[in-house]
């Protein structure tokens, strides 16, 4: 258990410096409620910072909304090219990922308990030569792990209820979903948000709805046989190995999300919704989580030796610049990641 008096040390990274990653650091930083708890370090350009700062003053009202990054403490980390305010290309990639770098050598050394990542560009980091699908997957290889997993966590500004919602398969093309899903794999999964339900979360009995894979779970084969295949059968063996848990499922995707939406906005009553969902692939998850909590929502990587959470939210290169981003998945990441810090 994280020692009572001692507070998280977080690396928070700048993400990629053509986007709104400076902007939301800033305003988020303001925020005293987001820094009482906690200490900071942003790894990034403290010049970057700075011109940041200056330019977006200009175009907000309040500069209270903004800190000044001569507060802050900040690694920095020289940026090799020139950084373009919205054009995301090879010198935003090649700086977005050292910022990585820095952040996770530093964290798997001790200096940090977690890391809070701001938003990058998977096409800017190709751009500069580095060919991993996001920042999930370079984590998990510097860590050094092979069981790791995304998991969205919102909490409901209407409700206080939380969401928690894991994907089986993240960044893959849909052509290659039914293919890449085995019951080796939903297994990994779900041990992975058992094993975070019961240290991040406190839940130890949890409730789990597992979505389907086609329309209506497949209608007796009907619609797609996967379910009939191996899902269903798959299921049968994870209830009888783990009886203290509520496994629900298949679940038929179109109507999996109406027991969250309820919870979520709390305009219908709701019996039991689930503690965490399993969602097959990418938007068959996502969609209905930014629908829900998209200014709110956190991703957090299960599976690491270290806590990193990061905004649900990307680049947005198209309104960098302007002040008028939205921080508020950025404190929401930043609390979230003190959060499990203290709960491990």
């Amino acid at each position: 258990m994280y020692q009572i008096n001692k507070r998280p040390r977080l690396a928070l990274t700048l993400g990629d410096p053509a986007g709104i990653g400076s902007e939301v650091i800033l305003k988020a930083l303001a925020d005293p409620e987001v820094t009482q708890n906690c200490d900071l370090v942003v790894v990034g350009n403290r010049n970057l910072l700075t011109s940041s700062y200056e330019n977006i003053s200009k175009n907000i009202a309040n500069s209270l909304a903004l800190v000044n990054p001569a507060e802050l403490c900040i690694v920095d980390v020289p940026n090799v090219g020139e950084i373009i305010t919205g054009v995301g290309n090879g010198a935003s990639g090649a700086a977005s990922f050292a910022y990585m770098e820095y952040a996770i050598a530093q964290t798997l050394a001790g200096d940090f308990d977690g890391i809070v990542t701001g938003p990058i560009a998977k096409s800017a980091w190709k751009a500069a030569g580095y060919y991993y699908p996001g920042q999930t997957e370079l984590l998990a290889a510097r860590a050094g792990v092979d069981r790791f997993g995304m998991l969205f966590v919102g909490r409901s500004p209407f409700t206080g209820w939380t969401l928690r919602a894991i994907l089986a398969t993240t960044h893959i093309p849909l052509s290659q979903v039914a293919t890449t899903l085995t019951p080796q794999l939903l297994t990994q999964k779900l041990d992975l948000l058992v094993e975070c339900l019961e240290n991040d979360f406190g839940i130890k009995n949890g409730r789990i709805a597992i979505a389907g894979l086609n329309p209506h779970s497949g209608e007796m084969g009907q619609l797609g046989t996967e379910e009939v295949d191996w899902l269903i059968p798959w299921l049968k063996l994870e209830r009888q190995k783990r009886p203290h848990l509520q496994i629900e499922g298949p679940t038929p995707p179109d109507t999996m999300w109406v027991k969250p939406g309820m919870a979520w906005y709390g305009n219908s009553p709701v019996q039991n919704p689930a503690d965490a969902y399993l969602a097959l692939y990418h938007d068959q998850g996502l969609i209905p989580v930014k629908l829900m909590a998209f200014d709110r929502a956190v991703n957090t990587t299960i599976g690491l030796p270290f806590v990193r959470t990061s905004p649900d939210h990307g680049t947005a290169f198209d309104i960098a610049g302007k002040g008028i981003a939205d921080a508020t998945s950025m404190k929401a990441a930043i609390q979230l990641a003190v959060e499990l810090v203290k709960q491990r």
